[in-house]
């Protein structure tokens, strides 16, 4: 069960660290209980019965000096059923919840016994730990306790390590596991303690050398050299009805740079949804094939691939370059030919899905990867591009993508690459107006929406389930599209969301694209989509459910063409205040950096990004938004580390990461 929470080792153990701590060393009368406050109370067993209506429960009356309060379980056995006979003692500890019978506690963590000199009353902070099913906290902390004494001896974790300040690593994680004084409680619960900041400068600096490691490996054989990229770039703007920015010169100048040098680029280009990402990648993949080399474009669904490969089509052709595009849909005869084209190097630029990279699709001479949108594109399959290239090279790398991440979690999370900020939208850009609209005004809004459709116009209406639920009243897509048929019968309107078949998506997304349906209701399936130039209105129903960062993909739908856009945010009362500040940040900002910001200081790294993508955001006690001014020394000092103290550099990240190789396959 352990080996749930990836702890199988003693130095497992030792740091698996505590995420919080309660106060459990006083107890609290019934009488003084408070809603919504954590408590220790004890109290004796006046009742006790398991109900059957609904959902299965044990209900536990607990009395004292008059005072009762109510235990609820939903998972127990029937040792923990027997266990509350009437007069004995219970020691609990929980959320106290005033309700309409009075204070009640769900799950509270507790003990029986006979007699009231059987318990024992914390002297400190009580830590709480990460878990998995079937491990308790109080096993947990038995566990660190006994790892703690076992580790007395190891000279290992009581060594110096260069250049890191203030306790040992043993001395800092007896205090994090088990506070000695008042005093260090307060400092921790602050996040203030010296020892903390000990484990949280380890932490991060074995992160930043896991990613350097694995930054060398990608980077351990030569690359192609692709020469006269800015010379590219200017024979693409020849043929392009528009203007390059300045901050699209700024990165095709750090790219041009890049594939120049005999090592392999890795480089992540972030800008806004239209901020021109693809231009950038499309003058490096034109100076790959100038110089006689392959590119492959992946994106990670067919239609967006297939939306490259017409943009691409239209742009390299009067450069008299030919673009190859790989589809799941293609008859095997066709899909061999061009697979065989691609492998005789005949066809330089090849565009599609994640497929692109398999094992059956072989490339003649690949230099350049570029991969859209692939917000899950790991450190590892980063590392598995490398066996693309020619014999004993790898192909450089650039990953575009449209979600904002603020440069404190870039240079965390994606160490291992460099990156480039497109921080300007093109002009004629017409920017999206942002309103922020209660439901109760719903039939103003579909009034709009009528007049828009009839005047040549399109428009999207997202909504955040896909069928009814009891316990959310978000309208469910199925229900929105049959009432919109009902109050718009002369618009076509279409349907998506994640259930339909691949197939039947892309169909009603290209239907929608090609002007048959001028109204599609969809789920967040759409969040990374198709340009519609003629969709000028997005209407996000029950807003207030979605974080800043969907929000915000879900805006850069609309916007595309030279028509004056309207985002409606519509939210149903009553509102959280988290829910408050998301809607007032998109309504007074269309500036995605400022608003990933927001994003990642009302919901944290966890969160926004997974552990699966980030690799170790599933930090145990460094946090890259608290702790963003130590980050860019650390990157020195790993650096410096690196160079001078390979073996501690070694041991740090076995002690906080583990394997290499297994980190980069997160």
């Amino acid at each position: 069960m352990l080996r749930g929470i990836g702890l199988e080792t003693l130095q497992d153990l030792l740091f698996h660290l505590p995420t919080r701590y309660e106060d459990r060393s006083r107890l609290v009368a019934l009488a003084d209980l408070r809603d919504g406050e954590d408590a220790l109370v004890r109290g004796r067993v006046e009742a006790s019965e398991v109900r059957y209506g609904g959902r299965r429960s044990l209900r536990v009356v607990i009395g004292d000096a008059g005072r009762s309060l109510l235990l609820r379980f939903f998972y127990f056995n029937d040792a923990q059923r027997n266990a509350f006979k009437n007069g004995r003692w219970v020691q609990a500890y929980g959320s106290a919840r005033f309700a309409a019978s009075g204070f009640e506690m769900v799950h509270p963590e507790y003990r029986v016994a006979d007699d009231v000199s059987e318990f024992e009353i914390a002297q400190g902070l009580t830590p709480i730990y990460p878990l998995t099913t079937g491990v308790t906290q109080a096993r947990l902390r038995r566990l660190a306790e006994r790892a703690l004494k076992a580790a007395a001896g190891d000279v290992g974790l009581s060594a110096q390590l260069p250049g890191l300040e203030g306790p040992g690593t043993l001395a800092a994680l007896r205090i994090v596991h088990a506070p000695p004084t008042p005093e260090d409680a307060q400092l921790l619960v602050a996040g203030k303690h010296p020892a903390q900041r000990r484990l949280i400068n380890e932490e991060l600096l074995a992160h930043q050398l896991c990613m350097r490691l694995l930054r060398a490996q990608v980077r351990a054989r030569p690359a192609p050299v692709i020469p006269a990229m800015e010379k590219a770039a200017d024979a693409l703007q020849g043929v392009l009805p528009f203007e390059f920015t300045k901050a699209q010169r700024k990165v095709i100048g750090e790219v041009a740079r890049d594939v120049a040098a005999r090592r392999p680029m890795l480089r992540l280009v972030q800008g806004d949804v239209g901020s021109g990402k693809t231009v950038v990648a499309a003058s490096a993949m034109l100076a790959a094939a100038n110089a006689g080399f392959q590119s492959a474009l992946m994106a990670p669904t067919e239609l967006l691939a297939e939306q490259h490969y017409l943009n691409l089509s239209r742009w390299f052709e009067p450069l008299g370059i030919a673009v190859e595009f790989i589809a799941g849909k293609l008859r095997k005869s066709e899909k061999d030919a061009r697979l065989a084209r691609v492998a005789s190097g005949e066809s330089r630029i090849v565009v599609g899905t994640h497929a692109v990279f398999q094992s059956s699709v072989s490339f003649s001479r690949l230099a350049l990867v570029v991969v859209d949108e692939q917000h899950r594109f790991g450190v590892q399959q980063r590392l598995s591009l490398r066996d693309k290239g020619p014999q004993g090279s790898s192909p450089h790398q650039l990953i575009m993508s449209a979600t904002p991440i603020p440069r404190t979690l870039a240079q965390t999370v994606y160490a291992d690459l460099d990156v480039s900020v497109i921080d300007e939208l093109p002009p004629g850009r017409t920017p999206v107006t942002t309103v922020v609209l209660n439901n109760a005004r719903r039939d103003e809004m579909l009034t709009r929406i009528g007049e828009a459709c009839r005047a040549g116009r399109q428009a999207y209406w997202v909504c955040t389930l896909i069928e009814e639920s009891e316990e959310l009243d978000a309208q469910a897509a199925e229900v929105t599209a049959a009432l919109l048929r009902q109050e718009l019968p002369d618009l076509q309107i279409g349907l998506v969301h994640g259930r339909l078949k691949g197939d039947e998506k892309e169909a009603q997304m290209r239907d929608f694209k090609e002007g048959r349906t001028q109204l599609l209701v969809a789920t967040t399936v759409i969040e990374v989509g198709v340009d519609v130039p003629n969709a000028s209105i997005m209407v996000i129903d029950n807003a207030e459910r979605l974080g800043l960062a969907q929000l915000h993909q879900l805006r850069g739908r609309v916007g595309r063409g030279a028509a004056a856009s309207q985002c409606v945010l519509m939210y149903q009362l009553p509102l959280s205040e988290a829910a408050k500040s998301r809607l007032e940040t998109m309504r007074s900002t269309t500036d995605g950096f400022r608003i990933a910001q927001a994003d990642l200081e009302l919901r944290g790294p966890g969160e926004i990004l997974g552990r699966r993508q980030t690799g170790v955001i599933g930090l145990k006690i460094a946090d890259p938004v608290r702790d963003q001014a130590l980050i860019a020394p650390l990157q020195q000092l790993a650096d410096e580390w690196l160079e001078r103290f390979p073996l501690d550099a070694k041991r740090l990240i076995a002690r906080w990461v583990g394997d290499v190789e297994k980190y980069g396959q997160v």
